[in-house]
């Protein structure tokens, strides 16, 4: 008999406990991560009393593909253009948090004697909240759908996108173990380098992939080419020295930008259902009763550290953003716990082997910890905000009480014509000059030995030199004559000589770059004297701004590039011929706000009206659209009705948001979710015999569709063929009726 290999055995174990444990912490209202962590404690080689993995080896090898998918979904969740719209406000709290997060866990590294690396570690495990846990709590309490808790998503979202660079820079700190700053700032560069051609490659090229095979896309293709997209970017990633999750995160935001983000995120939520689960279970596996023994005072002082500083710093850092005092407490103390990307970056820490092996169980065991605080920490926030109301001096109180108001104005409605230039330019030149440098580096690493060993030496130098140049030659001619003819430009033009020496000025620096890079071509292919290189290359700048066939190439390319980039506003503005509004912006008023419901399948409030249900007048909300489906109503009046399953977008205080949430959730009809279970249709036979009820009426006069809510298919007829009914055929003594209905239904009719 063939033995069955140790990954299967072990896969069915993990995946049994986990589905068990997780059923009951579904039952009990607990997170399910936390379930997963404790399936995995159970199936792990630390506790004695149950079946044990047997390849420990394998199941890190699938935790790391489940670090890898929840990367790629939260990379398919974030979006470059939604971060710029967020503002100044969520990234000064997020900094705030993070920063000051870091230093208290060196901090308290450095007071348990931990050597450096722990140390930083372990600030960056405390310097990030879990997204999903909040999330999971906020909706547990209710409190999902009020102005503090889009807030805190926000910030979420920023301190996710932050954790990826902590990663980036932690890796690179520890495959060097120094913390000089030149060679920090010589990471953060190269890093730089990588997210903007990735970014602008993947953007470019990717949606004109899907495009182009649309036709024969569907469910099982699509995921197929999106995870095998994800994994390509995680080989590159891993090739160039960044970790498997960097390169998934990438992936995940390039394919964010197109219109197919949906539709991927859909398909691949069950892989990353699956291996996620896998990874999580793995990190309870990790959890050590004796090492959690021996390191229980470590761990008691993280949890507090956790919750003050959280709540302090949290606090801080939404003050700083501009919120009032009431939301950036509720903010703050919503923030008090650690949780999935603390244990990613423990999982770093231990495959690079520079973390020691009790961190990961002490981070896991203050991660349990602070999760079930979570609830009792969002609801200490109003007595806390009451304290502070009495303590605080009347001229603090009344600063922090009011949030300025205008710190969500559009930046560029405020900026100078020369700033608005100016960063466009150095936006453009960063960008163009990243694509240069990659083509000339792949070019030399590529093309220059194979058109050498064809061609030999120098014949081989010329070729590669020009194919380069040639390739390299539209993103120059972009560098130097983008924004030339702008409207800022030519308003700058015209306030006189000075800033037309100015505006000349941008555009010779813009020119040297340019041949900066067609000298370093040159100079490096070309045995000449260098002078000659650098009149050459002037030269060759100035044929590139000449030629009509550069300037074609380089203005479509760009062209394709914002489309792709803008392809789903596109794609929302369309919807908006249907009437679809813009909410990106807050509400000028500080204590009203958006939020978005839905109504229930068994909702009583089916069919009716806007005026027939008051919801205005009862709880001090205004329904201001209604989603069906892929069809808006915006502004509805008194007469639109609403169905199940509608979305409701409503505008009010929390107040009235909450009464609104709950008055929704409560009526509805309650035997219908009962009975649904039971609500299976059954076939039936039914004979009329002597004395049947039904004997001598026509079919629609019979009751067997009003009074007992079955539906006669059809009559039994000779070679056993069922013949189609109408209404007015009469029922005779003998006649055999096939009927369906809900089991009970048919039941009773048969009875009858």
């Amino acid at each position: 008999m063939e033995n069955l290999a140790p990954l299967i055995s072990d896969l069915a174990l993990i995946l049994i406990v986990a589905g068990v444990v997780t059923l009951i912490f579904k039952r009990l209202k607990q997170p399910l991560v936390l379930g997963y962590i404790v399936a995995g404690f159970l199936a792990g080689p630390h506790m004695p009393y149950t079946p044990s993995v047997e390849d420990m080896t394998s199941i890190h090898l699938w935790s790391e593909i489940g670090v890898i998918f929840l990367m790629f979904t939260l990379g398919l969740e974030f979006s470059f253009k939604k971060i710029v719209k967020m503002g100044i406000g969520p990234v000064i709290a997020a900094c705030t948090v993070m920063f000051c997060m870091i230093g208290v866990g060196r901090f308290l590294g450095a007071l348990f004697g931990w050597d450096s690396m722990n140390s930083l570690f372990l600030g960056g495990m405390l310097a990030m909240s879990s997204t999903t846990i909040i999330y999971k709590a906020l909706d547990d309490l209710g409190l999902r759908q009020q102005k503090f808790a889009g807030e805190v998503l926000s910030v979420l979202i920023l301190e996710d996108i932050l954790g990826i660079l902590l990663m980036v820079v932690l890796s690179a700190l520890a495959v060097s173990r120094h913390f000089e700053g030149a060679e920090l700032m010589g990471s953060l560069l190269k890093l730089g380098f990588f997210l903007i051609l990735w970014f602008v490659v993947g953007v470019y090229l990717v949606p004109l992939f899907l495009r182009g095979t649309r036709r024969w896309m569907n469910r099982e293709t699509l995921l197929v080419v999106s995870v095998g997209l994800c994994f390509l970017l995680v080989v590159i990633a891993s090739k160039a020295g960044y970790s498997s999750a960097f390169g998934a995160f990438m992936m995940g935001s390039i394919l964010a930008e197109t219109v197919e983000a949906e539709s991927i995120e859909r398909v691949t939520s069950p892989v990353k259902d699956l291996f996620g689960a896998i990874f999580f279970v793995s990190v309870g596996m990790m959890v050590d009763p004796a090492v959690l023994a021996e390191y229980w005072l470590p761990i008691l002082a993280i949890t507090l550290a956790i919750i003050v500083g959280q709540a302090v710093f949290g606090t801080t850092g939404f003050l700083l953003s501009g919120q009032p005092l009431r939301v950036a407490v509720q903010c703050g103390f919503s923030l008090a716990q650690i949780g999935e990307f603390a244990f990613i970056l423990a999982a770093l820490g231990v495959s690079l082997h520079v973390t020691a092996d009790f961190l990961y169980p002490v981070v896991v065991a203050v991660s349990i910890i602070t999760t079930f605080l979570t609830p009792y920490m969002i609801r200490a926030a109003a007595p806390a905000y009451g304290w502070l109301e009495r303590s605080l001096p009347k001229p603090v109180r009344r600063m922090a009480g009011h949030a300025p108001r205008g710190r969500r104005a559009k930046k560029a409605d405020n900026a100078s014509e020369w700033k608005r230039l100016l960063i466009a330019l150095t936006g453009i030149s960063v960008a163009y000059t990243t694509l240069c440098v990659a083509a000339v580096g792949i070019s030399f690493a590529s093309l220059l030995p194979a058109s050498r060993g064809v061609l030999g030496h120098w014949p081989g130098n010329v070729v590669c030199g020009v194919l380069t140049i040639l390739v390299a030659s539209p993103f120059l001619r972009a560098i130097v004559m983008r924004k030339n003819h702008s409207e800022e430009w030519k308003s700058i033009a015209r306030r006189g000589r000075l800033a037309r020496v100015g505006l000349w000025s941008t555009f010779a620096v813009r020119y040297v770059l340019a041949a900066a890079v067609v000298y370093y071509v040159l100079d490096f292919l070309s045995p000449f004297w260098w002078p000659f290189h650098v009149a050459a290359s002037l030269l060759i700048v100035a044929a590139m701004v000449a030629s009509r066939s550069v300037k074609w190439v380089s203005i479509k390319m760009e062209r394709t590039f914002m489309q792709n980039l803008k392809i789903r506003e596109v794609s929302a503005r369309r919807a908006a011929v249907a009437g679809m509004p813009a909410y990106a912006r807050r509400l000028e008023a500080r204590n009203i706000h958006i939020a978005q419901l839905e109504i229930p399948a068994n909702s009583r409030w089916g069919g009716r009206t806007l005026a027939e249900l008051s919801v205005s007048h009862t709880d001090g909300v205004m329904v201001v659209a209604i989603r069906r489906g892929d069809y808006r109503i915006n502004i509805p009046d008194g007469n639109t009705r609403i169905f199940p399953g509608d979305g409701i977008e409503a505008i009010g205080d929390d107040a009235g948001i909450a009464s609104f949430a709950a008055r929704l959730e409560s009526e509805v009809h309650a035997d219908m979710a009962e009975a649904s279970g039971d609500a299976r249709l059954a076939v039936r036979r039914l004979i009329i015999r002597d004395g049947s009820p039904f004997e001598g009426h026509t079919l629609s006069g019979s009751g067997i569709r009003s009074r007992h809510h079955c539906m006669v298919i059809g009559f039994e007829e000779e070679n056993d063929v069922i013949a189609y009914a109408t209404a007015e055929r009469n029922i005779m003594r003998g006649d055999t009726l096939w009927v369906v209905g809900e089991e009970q239904a048919v039941k009773k009719l048969l009875e009858s």
